[in-house]
């Protein structure tokens, strides 16, 4: 019998694939793992301790914080800073960038790394699926020195690493260094993630789309267009629709059974909704890496260059073709 390994072992396994193989960036998932593992905890207690509902206050965005929230930004924040390898955080709950220096005053790290802690928090009270999403870049200042507002704000084609975790009826971690993407699934009778889905590809094309229907009325009308395609009956569609509320619940879905996400920008929010430092680039960095496509209005996700930390985009994520299909639309 073939032994299952651990993501653990498949990192040490897999460290001399790594553009800079020191063991640092090694160290560094680790640390987001471990965090994933106390967030996991906390998920699963919901509805059995006060960890549910509003923490009574609004993040940089303009969201109310839920108590998820917070727990899962500090637990992240503390793990990453613990491991002394990252230089710097940003998080979508805090408004500045977070500078991590070491006991000696130099900051000697050489990865930031920008998350979104807690995606889809509000599903939480509902016991729907919820996620975490983590992107890492090498810094473009000098070791040694104070980290700058230019090492977080690089083209997502940059990123050394990026991944989410789903938390859900089982928990996974997803992530790629570069050479395709790997799932695996935590066994909470032990507490170890097991390689479950080894080089996750997309499906070419699907039946699925992904978006807030409920905004249509403000979408652009090439969506509009490109809505009602999917939905008329004609060849293989009308496509299923199926939209949950959480950016990684619904690309890990598409990304597993072949599909469409679509987050457009509308008169609601002129720039787009999602954050492209920590959501977009990340998701963009897994679909192009599992063989799907990723852009935002007009251009690949991969390439924009970033303006502002908490940035906002256009986002439209999937299957190739189904991509492909939506672009002679937009």
């Amino acid at each position: 019998m073939k032994k299952i390994m651990t993501l653990g072992e498949f990192i040490i396994e897999n460290q001399s694939s790594f553009a800079y193989s020191t063991g640092e960036l090694s160290k560094l998932l680790n640390s987001i793992r471990l965090a994933a593992k106390m967030v996991n905890h906390e998920v699963n207690k919901a509805g059995l301790v006060d960890i549910i509902g509003g923490a009574g206050d609004v993040n940089v965005q303009g969201e109310d914080q839920q108590k998820l929230d917070v727990f899962a930004n500090d637990k992240f924040i503390q793990a990453i800073k613990n491991r002394d390898i990252a230089c710097g955080i940003v998080s979508e709950e805090v408004e500045d960038f977070i500078s991590i220096t070491g006991s000696d005053a130099s900051n000697n790290g050489k990865y930031v790394v920008l998350m979104d802690p807690l995606d889809g928090s509000s599903n939480i009270d509902v016991n729907a699926s919820v996620g975490t999403i983590f992107s890492i870049f090498r810094r473009i200042t000098p070791v040694g020195t104070p980290v700058e507002l230019k090492d977080f704000l690089q083209p997502g084609k940059d990123q050394v690493a990026a991944g989410y975790v789903i938390y859900g009826t089982s928990t996974m971690l997803v992530y790629s260094t570069g050479h395709g993407v790997n799932g695996f699934t935590l066994n909470p009778a032990i507490g170890s993630f097991y390689l479950s889905h080894p080089n996750i590809q997309i499906p070419k094309t699907g039946h699925i789309y992904s978006v807030n229907e409920g905004n249509y009325s403000h979408f652009p009308q090439g969506v509009k267009n490109y809505i009602k395609y999917c939905q008329k009956e004609e060849e293989e569609r009308p496509y299923t629709s199926r939209y949950i509320g959480s950016l990684v619940s619904d690309f890990h879905r598409n990304m597993l059974k072949g599909g469409i996400y679509l987050y457009p920008n509308s008169t609601k929010n002129k720039e787009g909704k999602l954050r492209l430092l920590y959501e977009a680039n990340p998701m963009a960095y897994i679909a192009e890496q599992a063989g799907g496509k990723a852009i935002s209005s007009n251009q690949r996700i991969l390439d924009i260059i970033p303006t502002e930390l908490h940035q906002r985009i256009p986002f439209f994520c999937g299957s190739t073709e189904m991509v492909g299909k939506l672009e002679t639309f937009l």
